[in-house]
C-alpha cells in the first residue's frame, strides 16, 4: 500500500519561503507523476505542481498561481518529492496535498488521476 506523508508546512510571512517534503513508502512504479495540489477554504482544490517520471527522465510543471515562484524535484533514494515555494503571498494559504498517479497520467491537473493522497500540509501566510 502505498503512503504519502507531506510535512514542511507552517506559518510564514509575506515574501518568506517554504519547502514541502511528500515522503513516499510502499511500492515503487516506473511511470509515476506526483503532484501537488492546494485548497483553501471554500475554494475548490488547485493544482501546483507536478513532476512525472518516465522512462527514466523526469519533466514537471506548474500551475499559473505559482509559476516562477516554485520548484518541485526529487530525491529519489529518499523516496521524496519537494516542493519549493518562494516569495510566498496570503492567497497562497491553503492545506497542501501530495498525490500519486501511477503509470500515465494524462491531464495532470485533474485530481482524479491520482490514485494515492497523502494527508495535507497547512501553510499560512500572514500579510
Amino acid at each position: 500500500q502505498v503512503l504519502l506523508v507531506e510535512s514542511g508546512g507552517g506559518l510564514v510571512q509575506a515574501g518568506g519561503s517554504l519547502r514541502l517534503s511528500c515522503a513516499a513508502s510502499g511500492p515503487t512504479f516506473s511511470t509515476y507523476t506526483m503532484g501537488w495540489f492546494r485548497q483553501a477554504p471554500g475554494k475548490e482544490r488547485e493544482f501546483v505542481a507536478r513532476i512525472t517520471r518516465s522512462d527514466s527522465v523526469s519533466y514537471s510543471s506548474y500551475g499559473d498561481s505559482v509559476k516562477g515562484r516554485s520548484a518541485i524535484s526529487r530525491d529519489s533514494a529518499k523516496n521524496t518529492v519537494y516542493l519549493q515555494m518562494n516569495s510566498l503571498k496570503p492567497e497562497d494559504t491553503a492545506v497542501y496535498s501530495c498525490a500519486l498517479g501511477t503509470g500515465v497520467v494524462r491531464t495532470v491537473v485533474n485530481e482524479y488521476e491520482y490514485e494515492y493522497w497523502g494527508q495535507g500540509t497547512q501553510v499560512t501566510v500572514s500579510s
